[in-house]
């Protein structure tokens, strides 16, 4: 087949400069469950094909030298095809992953010949003399620090070499991709192409029907095709009765299987159900294949044609899977997409099949031109219909994913429905200009645009139904789980809200590199991606990967997960069993989670392999900073510190701090929080509670003295209003008797004689309702004995009057009215 004008080819070309829609979707799957597995993989002893850890590893410099410098002449040239940079690129690849080992190792041994060298001190200076035996201890050392750190210092340079190599090959093949976007072919609109792309397709069927007929008349193949005759109808017909009526049987078959009595057990079983749309059909196909090889009767093209058929069947079924799961279930209720009218639905499942039949003939289209069936020009003509129909879909299907429209679920969830208009918006986008650029002759731009953007909504399905199967389930496990250990709802609730943004994010993660795959990234793209996350970075001389954080997660958790427990253990086996008060409870379990938690991260540093002893001059250095900004905080801490030792304080305590004074509800790190009798809750800063005064009015007991004030008028008999005021004292049930109350003669006043009750409680947090029920008896007692409580009287006398009447009287008058004599004194 001739040169294509714009270097490629319906979904890319044959060199490997863009992979095909079905190989970018296979690739992105595989790099799934890597993805999937990579913690299992991070968390290993050792990869299987390294070497044993005690073996050095060694670079050969020598082979390594003649392919770098076989690389740096392609590279200058640049005129190697984009299969060999690939190929050149994993070998650089393999070199560099080879001087990345030898760096690392003997770093032990560095370690250990350094210090020795710090020990014996810093080298004199120039024109002083050491001691013999030191100079000559020096000496060795830096000759065996020298020869350790050689082959180190070699591979270093060969890191670098390789990298910078690697990344000049990178800019080849990109700028190569970027060339093939730009590259104007031909436009299928131009009458001239028409006749070669029928002429194609006539000549592609006339040589499938040449290579039957040459196969029937070979004897040999005859004799094969006889002799796996009975296979081949066999397979033949399993395939089609599978394409055919296996789906309904199934159906049927799980259409008698009983009711599940909970909702999310019922979309997990309907959507379980629903795979076999796939798998049944896929079946079917790869039997019929089978049997069709059996007979000996196809050739090249026709296996060319055949090979097409799985892809094309994994297009096709899987979009109306994903048609039929996405937008409706068995019994014709929709699953995910709830608010859309069932005309919509209807639209949605009608646009997701037909992509998947537009998909399916692209990689037909791609897989035949892969084998020099058709030329350029044929294969730009053929697919231009796929193209413009695959661009109206993506109009469709954009307009149908309005977020007005559509909203999985009933909460309406903002980032939820930015994605989906992002989304809907780059379809409409995509769906304009791809057969735009098509019609005008950018191919391999149209094709580059479409085509992922039709996979994109695939992975986007996929995604959702996989969210809400995940979601599904860990609700149905959760709930059980829940119930069974006596969980509240809203603490049921808050569990399992926190489930689905944690499959999101998963989610998430898992389709950016299938995503990256399918939007034009190269696996070996990936490959640097990854290895330069699991490279990680530098603190001081410990390095921090993938597998340092993964440790520190691990062993953090594991040691939180103890310190809870412990706690829990705590909290309702030990301390019920104590006779510390609920405040020394409180305090030990708020020590203990403080020790744990700092012991768990201690052992998490110290299994990931992380030295922070190098950041102690930095952290030295920034604390006296630091120290004049977060002096408070320091401050605060060290008294929460004294306040859980001491105990001054606990929770439950009614205190009074400044203007404040309520109840304590939770001591934490830096403050303590008390909820006043207005209701309302007061952050105090814990150094108030040390530096400043505190009343705390059940720090020892909960006793305290009520004060009642009362007054009466003189002449009342004052012998009768203390025996009255001890009736009332002695009479209150909340009064505690074995200190008896008594009752005080103040003094007098300048109204009244004064008196006060004063009595111990039993419980001070009754105070005020005690003194108001004692203010109601002693106006009830006081009454029935003719005592009389006084009130202040005052006489107001006027200065001046005569002047006050005469201006008074001069305001009027010019008013008009009569004029008021002033009153005779």
């Amino acid at each position: 087949m001739a040169e294509p004008a714009g270097g490629g080819t319906a979904l890319g070309d044959a060199t490997g400069q863009r992979m095909t829609p079905l190989r970018q979707s296979g690739l992105g799957l595989l790099l799934l469950a890597l993805f999937l597995a990579l913690p299992v993989l991070m968390l290993a002893p050792a990869p299987l094909m390294a070497q044993d850890s005690t073996d050095q590893k060694v670079l050969d410099f020598a082979s390594w030298d003649k392919t770098a410098s076989r690389a740096e002449a392609t590279i200058e040239k640049a005129e190697a095809s984009s299969a060999a940079l690939e190929e050149l690129r994993a070998t650089l690849a393999d070199f560099r992953a080879q001087a990345l080992d030898v760096q690392n190792q003997n770093q032990a041994r560095i370690d250990t010949l350094k210090s020795q060298l710090d020990a014996l001190g810093p080298a004199p200076a120039e024109g002083v003399k050491e001691a013999d035996e030191v100079a000559r201890r020096r000496t060795e050392l830096n000759q065996q620090l020298a020869k350790t750190m050689a082959p180190v210092l070699a591979a270093q340079e060969a890191y670098r070499r390789a990298n910078g190599m690697i990344g000049e090959i990178d800019k080849i093949i990109r700028d190569r991709l970027a060339d093939q976007l730009l590259t104007l072919g031909v436009s299928p609109l131009n009458p001239v192409y028409w006749p070669e792309a029928i002429k194609a397709v006539a000549d592609l069927i006339e040589a499938i029907g040449d290579e039957v007929t040459t196969a029937l008349n070979s004897d040999t193949q005859k004799v094969q095709t006889q002799q796996n005759l009975p296979v081949s109808l066999l397979l033949v017909v399993l395939g089609l009765v599978l394409l055919t009526r296996a789906r309904r049987w199934m159906l049927k078959a799980f259409g008698l299987m009983p009711q599940a009595h909970s909702t999310s057990v019922s979309d997990i079983r309907a959507i379980l159900i629903s795979t076999t749309q796939v798998i049944v059909p896929m079946l079917g196909i790869a039997a019929l294949v089978q049997g069709l090889n059996l007979t000996h009767l196809v050739g090249i093209k026709g296996g060319m044609v055949l090979s097409a058929l799985p892809p094309m069947g994994i297009a096709f079924f899987g979009g109306r899977w994903l048609a039929r799961t996405l937008f409706t279930t068995s019994d014709g209720t929709p699953l995910f997409f709830t608010t859309l009218t069932e005309a919509d639905n209807r639209a949605g499942r009608r646009y997701a099949g037909l992509l998947g039949l537009v998909m399916a003939l692209a990689i037909l289209l791609h897989r035949l031109d892969q084998g020099d069936t058709f030329t350029q020009s044929a294969v730009v003509v053929l697919s231009f219909p796929v193209v413009l129909v695959a661009g109206l879909l993506l109009l469709r299907m954009g307009a149908l994913m309005d977020p007005g429209k559509l909203s999985p679920g009933q909460p309406d969830n903002p980032l939820q429905r930015r994605i989906i208009q992002l989304i809907a918006r780059i379809a409409i986008v995509l769906g304009l200009v791809a057969p735009v650029l098509a019609a005008i002759g950018y191919y391999t731009a149209s094709t580059s645009f479409v085509f992922p953007a039709i996979l994109t909504l695939a992975v986007f399905g996929v995604g959702l139904i996989l969210f809400r199967l995940l979601a599904d389930l860990s609700d149905s496990l959760l709930s059980s789980a829940l119930q069974r250990q006596g969980e509240n709802d809203d603490e049921e609730n808050k569990t399992l809200s926190l489930v689905p943004v944690a499959l999101g994010f998963f989610l998430f993660a898992a389709a950016i590199p299938l995503l990256a795959l399918i939007w034009g990234a190269r696996v070996s793209d990936l490959q640097e991606v990854w290895n330069y996350v699991n490279d990680g970075f530098s603190i001081g001389d410990s390095r921090i990967t993938i597998r340092n954080l993964l440790l520190f997660v691990l062993v953090f958790s594991i040691g939180y997960t103890l310190t809870r427990l412990l706690q829990s253990a705590l909290r309702t086996s030990v301390m019920p069993r104590t006779s510390l008060d609920a405040g020394g409870r409180n305090a030990i379990l708020t020590g203990t989670g403080y020790v744990g938690i700092f012991l768990a991260a201690v052992a998490a540093i110290s299994t990931a392999g992380i030295d922070l002893s190098n950041l102690a001059i930095v952290a030295g250095a920034l604390s006296v900073g630091i120290g004049f900004g977060l002096q408070a905080v320091v401050s605060n801490f060290v008294s929460g510190i004294i306040l859980l030792v001491e105990r001054p304080i606990k929770e439950g305590d009614w205190v009074e701090v400044g203007p404040h004074s309520g109840y304590i509800r939770k001591i934490s790190v830096r403050a303590t929080e008390i909820d006043t009798f207005d209701r309302a809750t007061v952050i105090v800063p814990n150094a108030d509670f040390i530096s400043g005064s505190v009343t705390n009015w059940t720090h020892s007991n909960m006793n305290g003295r009520v004060k009642v004030p009362i007054g009466v008028a003189y002449g009342s008999d004052p012998r009768v209003v203390e025996k009255i005021l001890l009736d009332i004292a002695n009479a209150h049930h909340m009064v505690d008797h074995r200190t008896k109350p008594n009752v005080v003669f103040i003094g007098f006043g300048a109204d009244s004689m004064d008196f006060e009750i004063r009595a111990i409680l039993k419980d001070v947090n009754w105070v005020l309702s005690v003194k108001s029920d004692m203010n109601f008896a002693i106006v009830e007692r006081f009454a029935e004995a003719g005592i009389e409580i006084p009130f202040s009287q005052r006489d107001i006398h006027l200065k001046n009057l005569p002047e006050l009447g005469k201006a008074l009287q001069g305001a009027l008058g010019t008013a008009g009215a009569k004029p008021v004599k002033p009153p005779k004194e």
